[in-house]
């Protein structure tokens, strides 16, 4: 079994608390991402998993084992686990199968036995063909899945990620997130994966915990948490989103520094904040729920990335890319809302999302 259960850690480095009461169950199997901001104590949880930190308080499992406790530690070598840092940390002067059977060296496992385990990790990341390549002789993403070989080539319960992608550029990026899902699926290993880039985690995640400043702010499922984030921070830490004050009243909200209207079932009264998403906006040529300006309209191939300016605020929508000989900078044109978001009206939202991003 390889769930992982951490029960109310704390991590404090002399008076600075990096994390703060962490409480999550991984199920065996899971994909999990912890995702968050720099700085906000993701790498710091998944080193406390790992066994290269210590929490200050608080209790860590993994399986049926407390691995960390305030009477407890288990050394990292004996937690089975495999780890794949943001540098691929691959020897230059070994071989792709002699990067990737050093673990096993170490622990002295019979050549027979090794060579089996080595040969079935390189086909399970599709580097047996490169296994007698030196590192300089193979592509950065190449290199990253020899990194993944050699985590995995222990048969770990356990896998952790801290941001193993960052380093590669976007195409790379792109195919290597599907390709370790892949592998996590066909070997049905449980992981753990740091990231702060959102559209990883959307495209990876079984789970995705948002932390920020040490407190976990949202658990979900990716679509549970970019339809429904929890707070304002949520909303526009995952995927892209504006907001907009009003005021709510029967029916209707009127969108502050302006005398237009937005329609609204909800029961709320008074000052609100409205969230809303750029792929969630609908440009019309008349009518609309609110009138405003084409500011400015970038096409993109697959989308049109447009502003439109209703009063002070400039609202961001995606259209689709047939539009874009419709859709000409100066023209007055009509939105409508097609869902939205509410929450509490707060004056401070704005430098608050600054500070906590």
């Amino acid at each position: 079994m390889s769930t992982v259960t951490i029960q109310k850690v704390t991590k404090a480095f002399g008076d600075h608390v990096v994390l703060q009461d962490f409480t999550q169950s991984f199920g065996d199997g899971e994909f999990i991402t912890l995702l968050g901001p720099s700085g906000c104590g993701k790498t710091t949880m998944l080193r406390m998993i790992a066994g290269f930190e210590k929490p200050t308080a608080g209790e860590i499992s993994i399986g049926d084992t407390v691995v960390s406790s305030a009477h407890v530690f288990v050394p990292p070598e004996k937690r089975n686990i495999g780890m794949v840092f943001q540098s691929y940390a691959v020897w230059p002067h070994m071989t792709v199968r002699e990067n990737v059977a050093y673990p096993l060296k170490i622990r002295k496992m019979p050549k027979g036995e090794l060579t089996e385990q080595v040969n079935h990790a390189l086909e399970s990341v599709h580097l047996a063909q490169y296994a007698d390549r030196l590192p300089e002789q193979l592509s950065g993403g190449q290199q990253q899945r020899v990194a993944l070989a050699r985590a995995l080539v222990g048969e770990p319960r356990l896998l952790l990620l801290d941001e193993p992608l960052s380093n590669l550029d976007a195409k790379l990026r792109e195919s290597m997130r599907f390709e370790i899902k892949e592998i996590q699926a066909r070997l049905g290993i449980t992981v753990v994966y740091v990231t702060h880039d959102q559209t990883e985690a959307m495209a990876m995640s079984d789970r995705i915990v948002v932390i920020n400043q040490g407190k976990i702010q949202q658990t979900g499922r990716p679509e549970e948490i970019y339809d429904h984030p929890a707070s304002p921070f949520v909303a526009d830490f995952l995927g892209k989103v504006d907001f907009l004050s009003g005021m709510a009243e029967e029916g209707r909200i009127r969108l502050e520094g302006t005398d237009q209207f937005v329609p609204f079932r909800g029961q709320e009264r008074g000052p609100v904040q409205i969230a809303v998403r750029p792929e969630r906006v609908k440009i019309s040529r008349e009518g609309g729920d609110l009138r405003g300006r084409l500011e400015k309209r970038f096409y993109l191939g697959d989308i049109c990335d447009c502003r439109v300016r209703v009063g002070e605020k400039l609202i961001r929508v995606i259209a689709p890319p047939e539009s874009r000989d419709a859709l000409t900078e100066g023209a007055q044109v009509g939105l409508v809302f097609r869902e939205m978001m509410l929450f509490p009206a707060d004056s401070s939202l704005e430098e608050k999302l600054k500070i906590m991003t």
